[in-house]
């Protein structure tokens, strides 16, 4: 009441004052409420309808908002990111109420140096941006892709407390392939065909020059650009940027944390992880990534040396829409060339170029099953079956394929036909399965969740001018031995999402650790390098805590003692 007589607020708001818990708790009772009547008929679905909901309050009051989400972050994180956001990128421009982030343009040619100083704040610690080529599964959504970027940033204040006035979603718009948003009159992008080569690798170094030259310790997230391009904006900035891919690296890292998982999940040690099989399904950037990274991790584990890559290449098959690929491939992508088998070791193996998913399953008998293909339903009765033969004591399935529709296979079709024994893990959220004899299949959602927040936070906090592949090794390490040795012998190989802040304040603390290790840091803030380095790895944890940012009301009127 102090506050409201000082603010001269008396009589304009009803008379009792509600504490944050109970502000939480009429907002919960609302959209229990709104969910069943915000729909407008049957396209709308109930998840569309709480998105909405969300984000009137994120107009209304971000604190709240903020609170909300992370008292509920279970429940909401696939309201504001996968599943839901690709239904909002689809229904984009019927959504668009106020902008929120920043779009650049082919049309803002020679500009963006000067239209950076636009956006209102003088410091932005984090961007995410998109071009919209390829949204989650579904592809080419031009402008409409601002929704990933948007829910995106969601997660980073949720889950890694960085400042919400601190962040900023990208659009970066070079036009559309989307035949029905060309066609589309209320489409709010730019209605011509995508720009590529030269005028579109001009566009992004204009973009990367421009906000680096405003914020030159911003982190840049890049988030679903199509794969041919995804790898080249990788190795053309990673080395001069702040900057990272999430799905060539995210999702790469959070991978290699649930396959060091699955080999723990079979009672051994994650030292054993270069001995294991792997078929891999799908050669886009999300599978090239898991690929590259969990061939370096085995190489790490035998020694970094030749050999030991040559050693850890061995222990893959890659199939794609053309069947197994081997160096007999025409006209194959450079990218996955390392991958190819060699002919005689598939001759050997009763196998051919383009053999399909089954037969590679058959002969292979593989320790691990690995689904990024983006087609939903490819692991068939028949793949699980012939998974039946694998030599592992618990065969692993990892149906990553994000939203929902794409997953390769349901955890109900994998338990019911290779029963209770299987590891299942999938990039979108399914509910366990119970057996009904009192045990539980459970599903484990391998969300890059687990891992972008901690990436970012870590490499905001040591100052580090790079985001190495240290750094990002570390961060998939520490998740991978966050669980406790009971969980996953119960087949649990990723941790709750209801503990995602504590989990981020892990993975952040290991990743400086790995800055320090690799003499990258250079200091945040108040704290310098020369001082991070002496830091224990308790005082890392607490300096990682203390910078992470909560939604507190801030008190406008003090008490006079």
């Amino acid at each position: 009441m102090t506050e409201r007589d000082r603010l001269d607020l008396r009589g304009l708001l009803p008379p009792n004052v509600m504490s944050s818990e109970q502000q939480i708790e009429r907002f919960m009772v609302d959209l229990k409420r709104l969910e069943v009547q915000a729909r407008d008929g049957p396209s709308d679905p109930n998840a569309l309808a709480k998105w909405r909901i969300l984000n009137r309050l994120h107009d209304r009051n971000e604190t709240m908002y903020y609170k909300v989400l992370i008292a509920h972050i279970e429940e909401y994180a696939p309201i504001v990111y996968t599943p839901t956001v690709g239904l909002v990128c689809q229904n984009y421009s019927g959504l668009f109420r106020r902008p929120r982030g920043m779009y650049f343009s082919a049309e803002d040619r020679g500009e963006m140096m000067s239209m950076v100083y636009n956006w209102p704040a003088d410091q932005v610690d984090m961007i995410v941006v998109t071009d919209g080529s390829r949204i989650l599964g579904l592809g080419d959504l031009g402008v409409h892709g601002i929704g990933i970027a948007i829910g995106k940033l969601d997660l980073y204040v949720a889950a890694a407390g960085i400042n919400p006035q601190r962040v900023l979603p990208v659009m970066i718009d070079v036009g559309t392939n989307n035949e029905k948003l060309l066609k589309d009159p209320l489409y709010l992008g730019l209605q011509q065909n995508r720009l590529d080569g030269d005028e579109y690798l001009a566009i992004i170094d204009e973009f990367m020059e421009a906000v680096f030259t405003r914020w030159p310790h911003v982190i840049v997230q890049f988030e679903d650009f199509q794969s041919k391009w995804a790898f080249k904006l990788l190795q053309r900035y990673r080395n001069t940027y702040r900057m990272f891919n999430d799905d060539v690296q995210g999702t790469a890292g959070v991978a290699i944390a649930g396959l060091l998982g699955a080999v723990r999940a079979q009672g051994r040690p994650m030292i054993d992880f270069p001995k294991q099989k792997i078929v891999v399904a799908g050669a886009g950037s999300a599978g090239i990534g898991v690929l590259n990274a969990a061939r370096k991790t085995m190489a790490r584990m035998l020694g970094n040396n030749e050999s030991a890559f040559e050693a850890a290449r061995s222990q893959f098959w890659v199939v794609d829409a053309q069947g197994l690929i081997t160096e007999e491939r025409e006209n194959i992508d450079q990218d996955a060339s390392p991958f190819a088998r060699k002919v005689k070791e598939i001759n050997r193996q009763g196998l051919r170029e383009g053999a399909s998913l089954v037969e590679v399953v058959q002969q292979v008998k593989p320790d691990v099953l690995l689904g990024l293909s983006a087609v939903g339903g490819l692991f068939t009765k028949e793949v699980l079956e012939a998974l039946k033969g694998s030599t592992a004591t618990r065969p692993a399935i990892f149906a990553m394929s994000n939203p929902t529709t794409n997953a390769e296979c349901t955890p109900e079709q994998a338990f019911s036909i290779l029963g209770e024994n299987v590891i299942f893990a999938s990039g979108s959220p399914f509910k366990d399965v119970d057996f009904g004899n009192g045990h539980i299949g459970h599903c484990n959602q391998g969300n890059n969740m687990y891992l972008f927040p901690g990436i970012g936070l870590g490499t905001l906090l040591s100052g580090a001018p790079i985001v190495s592949d240290g750094m990002l090794q570390a961060a998939a390490e520490c998740l991978a031995a966050y669980m406790t040795e009971d969980e996953v012998h119960e087949g649990i190989i990723y941790p709750s999402i209801s503990s995602i802040r504590d989990i981020t304040k892990e993975i952040a603390a290991a990743v400086i650790m790995e800055a320090i290790e690799e003499d990258l840091v250079e200091g945040y803030r108040g704290v310098d390098a020369r001082e991070l380095q002496k830091f224990s790895k308790e005082q890392i944890l607490e300096f990682v805590k203390n910078n992470m940012w909560s939604p507190e009301y801030p008190t406008l009127v003090y008490n006079q003692d």
